[in-house]
């Protein structure tokens, strides 16, 4: 049990974000969970039951940097520490062919996706070097498509492979902190954002399929096994996937 540890999780009113702030306050973390919606914030707290009790809810636009300053503020004043800050809040534009997406449609994803993540980034490191015993741990949710694309999907495509740099940098940047940089890759969990593969989605061979969906709790207990480890040693990427997905062989 992670008695006395900090958790952050941002995107935490639903699916991947929402499952592993449970499984952590679970595991016995307290946890700040971050989000656009209060009302979904509540939501988590509430399904938490009496580990509710540890969970902060802090309504925060990542996009935002005032909004992220806040947030780790808050943090900060409340727990006076933070160990491990999951970057999870993600959006997609919509699948449309790129010739028609717009630059608002573009920078919605890149504003959430990427630069959300470097201002929590940030905010994590500035805390994590300051405090005592220093040091700490990121996790940043990249994605299949940090690896591959889907059809049509430049903007969420493009933002985690950029993910994929900045948990690069991070990891050496924060070696000299003793913050660790990690990511988890995640193909078909079964959450609001994947129910379409259901109904199925277009391949790159133009067809289109219904693809199989794992329980999202797994990618949660991948998170934990994560957060759990010492800082000497780190989970440097992890893919957690459908098992019959098309990712090996994609394209």
């Amino acid at each position: 049990m992670a008695q006395d540890k900090i958790a952050a999780v941002t995107g935490a009113g639903s699916g991947v974000g929402k499952q592993s702030a449970l499984a952590l306050l679970r595991e016995g973390y307290s946890v700040a969970i971050a989000g656009r919606r209060a009302d979904a914030l509540q939501s988590t707290v509430s399904e938490a039951g009496e580990a509710g009790r540890r969970c902060l809810a802090v309504p925060t636009d990542v996009a935002d940097p005032a909004a992220v300053d806040a947030l780790f503020a808050k943090i900060k004043e409340t727990f006076g520490r933070l160990d491990v800050l999951f970057n999870n809040a993600g959006v997609n534009a919509p699948g449309i062919p790129f010739e028609d997406l717009t630059f608002e449609q573009w920078q919605r994803v890149v504003d959430i996706n990427l630069t959300g993540s470097f201002l929590c980034a940030k905010a994590a490191f500035r805390l994590m070097k300051d405090q005592q015993p220093m040091g700490g741990r990121i996790i940043n949710n990249g994605s299949i498509s940090a690896h591959v694309p889907r059809p049509n999907s430049a903007p969420y495509t493009a933002t985690k492979h950029a993910i994929t740099g900045l948990t690069r940098s991070l990891a050496l940047d924060g070696r000299k902190y003793d913050i660790c940089s990690s990511q988890i890759d995640i193909g078909n969990a079964a959450t609001e954002m994947a129910m379409r593969m259901k109904d199925g989605v277009p391949q790159a061979d133009g067809s289109v399929a219904v693809e199989p969906l794992m329980d999202v709790q797994h990618v949660a207990r991948a998170v934990v096994h994560m957060a759990n480890m010492p800082l000497d040693a780190n989970v440097q990427f992890m893919t957690v996937m459908a098992t019959k997905m098309p990712f090996i062989g994609r394209g």
